[in-house]
């Protein structure tokens, strides 16, 4: 088993962290469409990657 899909889980969580990360009323207010931005990417990306080792990882036996 791959001990990589463990730091994809891990970075799945980072990118939620990202999309909820509260910055109303702070000098970052400015750079909370990035933060969401790249959070919704994050999430989607490794998503997308534990699907595709879980897929091949079950026809592959």
């Amino acid at each position: 088993m791959d001990n990589r899909f463990f730091l994809f889980f891990v970075t799945i969580l980072s990118g939620f962290a990202l999309i909820k990360l509260p910055l109303t009323d702070s000098f970052l207010e400015s750079i909370s469409p990035v933060t969401n931005i790249l959070g919704i990417l994050t999430v989607l990306v490794f998503s997308l990657v534990l699907i595709y080792k879980g897929v091949k990882n079950l026809f592959s036996k």
